[in-house]
This record gives structure tokens, C-alpha cells and sequence, in this order.
């Protein structure tokens, strides 16, 4: 059986690590990046800067998850009607 669980090698800093994350958040991560106009190592250098502790791939993990979170949020929210 195939591990869902993929490894890739990145830069991040300046130095070559590896990452294993599930498809889906090398998939949500190539979204993020793009949509910010930035490198996949760019948005894990971010994100491994920003972590308090864990490891880098349950940081970008939880990254992920906050970020797609925070856009179903946003699209439940009903449109702000200007004040007169």
C-alpha cells in the first residue's frame, strides 16, 4: 500500500531540508504561495520562522488548516452594508 505521507526536499534559509507532508498540503501549499506571488521555499521559510516549537511539518500543518480555515470563514460572513 502507498503511503499518502510524501517527502520532498526544500530550500528553506539557505539550507536544503526535507519535508513530508500528505498531498493535499503540498497541494494547498502551492496554492497559498501562489496567491501571494511567492516561492514554495519563501512560504516555508515564513512559516519555520514563525514556529514556536514542533516540527516544521506539523507547523505547516496547522498553517494550512488556519489559512483555508480563515477563508471559509470569511465566505460565511455576510457582506458588511457601508454605513450612511
Amino acid at each position: 500500500m502507498k503511503s499518502p505521507v510524501v517527502k520532498r526536499s526544500i530550500v528553506v534559509a539557505g539550507h536544503k531540508t526535507s519535508v513530508s507532508l500528505e498531498e493535499a498540503f503540498w497541494n494547498g501549499m502551492k496554492e497559498i504561495s501562489g496567491l501571494r506571488n511567492m516561492t514554495l521555499s519563501e512560504l516555508v521559510g515564513e512559516i519555520d520562522g514563525a514556529r514556536q516549537q514542533g516540527n516544521l511539518s506539523s507547523a505547516i500543518r496547522l498553517f494550512v488548516l488556519d489559512y483555508f480555515k480563515s477563508r471559509a470563514i470569511a465566505a460565511m460572513q455576510p457582506d458588511k452594508v457601508p454605513a450612511q
